[in-house]
């Protein structure tokens, strides 16, 4: 079930396109990554769909409600985690959350019930009377998801969540993250820059200049843009070679070391069953997302950027 749909999306400034006509869905319950490198649209993309920015074209649906048409609606199911905060930080996580409380429109009653539950359910007891200020990178990011499922919303929008953070706080996060997500079947919309948190998604969209460049699941998209690499080393260069190159195999052979791009591991068990005698070492290394993103996103974007900056 699509619980956002967008068709034909478009969002432009002047002459620069920061958008440009995308299409995509997101089904419910799916942990879904939006990537992209710095500019590439993906924060545009997101207010948009928050309906905090109004669309050049192009048509939004979440949960069945469409962005310009029922934006209140909509924003009852959002919730939103920025990359940088936006807790006050004099307040205590208490104090904050009684606050946002009442931004979301939210009762004194049902606002302590979920403070109480986001209390339970991210562990922020230890640190509900602490001011925002004094707390630890990992718990700020979890008082930010607090705030934003203060009001049980059905899609959670991650901006960059981990971006500063150091690697044990970043897998406690995507741990609290996971742990949500299991629990209340929520969809997770995600933005990042680090591939092995992508690589947990159900599906992904590799958004480049305004435009989508290509999506699909994680291993969808490897088959497609990543190849494989078998390392050799041999006791015969030039047999190796000879065969490698009668069989139309992309590699180069440096300080002694074949290095062989591969479709998947059959094909590096035919060409180590042939070369077996020659052999003396081998490793496979299988395509990672990092390939996928950098064999996508190749070109420099040093001119979409300044264009981005002349139109505005």
């Amino acid at each position: 079930m699509k619980i956002i749909e967008i068709n034909n999306l478009t969002k432009s400034y002047g002459k620069f396109i920061a958008v440009d006509d995308i299409s995509f869905d997101v089904e419910k319950g799916h942990l879904f990554a939006f990537l992209g490198v710095n500019g590439a649209g993906k924060s545009t993309t997101i207010h948009m769909i928050a309906t905090r920015l109004q669309q050049s074209n192009g048509a939004i649906f979440v949960d069945g409600f469409q962005a310009g048409k029922d934006d209140a609606e909509i924003r009852k199911r959002i919730g939103l985690v920025f990359q940088d905060n936006v807790l006050d930080d004099v307040l205590t996580v208490k104090e904050n959350l009684d606050m946002w409380g009442r931004f979301y429109g939210m009762s004194k009653t049902d606002t302590q019930k979920s403070i109480s539950w986001v209390t339970d359910t991210l562990l922020l007891e230890p640190i509900l009377k602490k001011q925002f200020r004094h707390l630890s990178g990992g718990q700020k990011r979890r008082a930010e998801i607090a705030r934003a499922l203060l009001h049980r919303p059905a899609i959670l929008f991650l901006d960059e969540p981990t971006t500063g953070l150091d690697p044990q706080t970043r897998v406690d996060v995507w741990k609290t993250i996971a742990s949500l997500q299991q629990q209340l079947q929520m969809t997770v919309f995600l933005t990042t820059h680090y591939m092995e948190e992508a690589a947990e998604a159900n599906q992904i969209v590799v958004i480049d200049k305004g435009k989508i460049k290509a999506q699909g699941t994680p291993a969808e998209l490897k088959r497609l843009y990543a190849s494989d690499t078998l390392r050799l080393q041999v006791n015969d260069n030039d047999f190796t070679a000879t065969y490698l190159n009668e069989h139309r195999y992309s590699y180069n052979l440096k300080n002694d070391l074949f290095q062989v791009s591969v479709q998947n591991s059959l094909q590096a068990y035919h060409i180590l069953r042939y070369l077996e005698d020659s052999i003396t070492d081998f490793e496979l290394i299988k395509g990672s997302l990092d390939d996928v993103f950098i064999n996508l996103v190749k070109e420099n974007t040093h001119a979409h950027n300044l264009a981005a900056d002349k139109a505005l």
